[in-house]
C-alpha cells in the first residue's frame, strides 16, 4: 500500500497531477480542494495517498490532508460510490461543508455535486451519519460555528432577506463571531451589496 508520497510536482492537469518521486513519475488523481492548494510546478509536494487496485488498473489518489483521505475512505465504503464519485464529492464540498450537510441532513447541498442525484445524496446522508467527523476539535468547532451561523441566517431571514442573501452574508463572517455581533456585521455587509 502506498500511504504517502513526497516528491516534485511535474504536471498539473485537473484532476490529475504527476509527482516525481526519486525518478519515478506517479500519476495521481486529487480532489479540487487539494489541486487548488498545490504549489507551482517543480516544487516539493507531500500527499497522503490511497491506492486502489482493480483488475485492469492500479489507481492512486492523493490528498493534502489525512482528514481528506479518511473522508475518501468513508465515501468508498458506501454502496454505489466509487473513487470517481468520492473524488467528486470532495471536490464539490469542503470537509466542513460535507460534515455540516451530513449533520443537518441537507440532501440539496449534495445534489449540487456533479454525479450525485437525489437517491445517492440520501444514501450518503444515511451512511455517513454519525461516522463523519474530521477530528474532534474540528467537529466541536464546526458544531459551535454552525449553531451561531444558522442562528444568524435565521435572524436575517426573519428580517426579510432571502436564503441566498442570508447565507452569503453569513459566509463573510469570522468563524468565532457571536450571534449578536454576526447579525450586526451581516447587516452591514448586506447594506453595502
Amino acid at each position: 500500500m502506498i500511504g504517502r508520497l513526497t516528491g516534485i510536482l511535474l504536471e498539473k492537469n485537473p484532476p490529475q497531477i504527476m509527482l516525481d518521486v526519486q525518478g519515478v513519475g506517479y500519476e495521481i488523481d486529487v480532489p479540487m480542494s487539494t489541486f487548488y492548494n498545490l504549489p507551482a510546478l517543480h516544487e516539493k509536494v507531500v500527499l497522503h495517498t490511497q491506492l486502489i487496485v482493480r483488475e485492469d488498473a492500479h489507481l492512486l489518489y492523493g490528498f493534502a490532508t489525512g482528514d481528506e483521505r479518511i473522508a475518501f475512505r468513508l465515501l468508498l465504503k458506501i454502496s454505489g460510490v466509487g473513487p470517481k464519485l468520492a473524488l467528486s464529492v470532495l471536490s464539490g464540498l469542503s470537509l466542513n461543508d460535507l460534515s455540516e450537510a451530513v449533520a443537518n441532513k441537507e440532501a440539496g447541498r449534495l445534489t449540487k455535486i456533479p454525479g450525485v442525484g437525489k437517491k445517492t445524496a440520501e444514501r450518503l446522508l444515511l451512511e455517513l451519519e454519525g461516522k463523519f467527523s474530521v477530528t474532534s476539535a474540528t467537529a466541536v468547532h464546526g458544531a459551535v460555528y454552525h449553531s451561531a451561523n444558522s442562528d444568524i441566517i435565521n435572524a436575517l431571514q426573519a428580517l426579510g432577506y432571502n436564503d441566498k442573501e442570508a447565507s452569503l452574508a453569513a459566509k463573510q463572517l469570522p468563524c468565532d463571531v457571536s450571534v449578536s455581533d454576526g447579525i450586526r456585521q451581516a447587516l452591514k455587509f448586506l447594506s453595502r451589496t
